[in-house]
């Protein structure tokens, strides 16, 4: 690593470590906010931080790989989207610990990266259950701020949700379900056949389907009326 980027990445843990709230890891791993080393953050702690060291794509990479939780999500807020690679964002996916570090790589990062339409499909074919969520949120986080793309690509997707919905692990099938509504509450044409998607996961075997299907028909059907 070169002399600059080592001093950069040193002064930004430094930065996290001065911030750590370790009385908060007991209560963030009750809510599924886990991951070695973690230093206990708030979200807004990590905000401000990255309005300090700016948009860094190197120093993004190297915190990255630190493999603390913290840095990751620090990591998604100052990399530069249009510098990521496919190479990238799968190990980026690959390494994920927990759902929170998932999701804010999602929203911070990846959703604004050109290459994050095609890697929707390719994480939510993966086995491993973070890399699996990282579709999803991805998809959901996509149908929220991604406010040009033609509902009839988030149409396209639908078959994807159709298919994972029988997964029972609990960060997955979350996932899955905030996708549907997000997709459902993105446009009035998108609302029926989310829907109606909603309606026929409610009466499938799987428990996971029956959950995500009522959950989803609940709210889109309020949005509906």
């Amino acid at each position: 690593m070169p002399n600059k980027l080592m001093s950069r990445l040193d002064d930004a843990l430094a930065a996290l470590r001065a911030q750590a709230r370790p009385d908060q890891l007991e209560g963030m791993a009750r809510f599924g906010m886990t991951g070695d080393g973690r230093l206990g953050l708030a979200v807004p702690t990590l905000r401000a931080l990255a309005r300090e060291f700016k948009r860094d794509h190197e120093l993004a990479l190297a915190l990255w790989d630190t493999e603390i939780p913290d840095a990751q999500i620090l990591a998604g807020m100052v990399a530069e989207p249009v510098k990521l690679t496919v190479q990238q964002m799968d190990h980026w996916v690959a390494g994920l610990q927990a759902w929170d570090v998932c999701d804010q790589a999602c929203l911070n990062a990846f959703v604004k990266s050109p290459l994050a339409w095609d890697a929707i499909p390719r994480w939510a074919a993966r086995q491993p259950e973070f890399e699996r969520r990282a579709g999803f949120a991805l998809l959901a986080v996509a149908a929220v701020h991604q406010k040009t793309r033609p509902d009839a690509d988030f149409l396209a997707r639908l078959p994807l949700i159709a298919t994972a919905a029988g997964d029972e692990r609990n960060f997955v099938k979350k996932a899955v379900n905030w996708a549907l509504r997000q997709i459902g509450k993105r446009s009035a044409a998108l609302c029926e056949p989310a829907l109606t998607l909603a309606r026929a996961l409610a009466e499938r075997d799987e428990k996971s389907a029956r959950w995500i299907g009522n959950d989803a028909r609940r709210e889109l059907e309020r949005r509906a009326s």
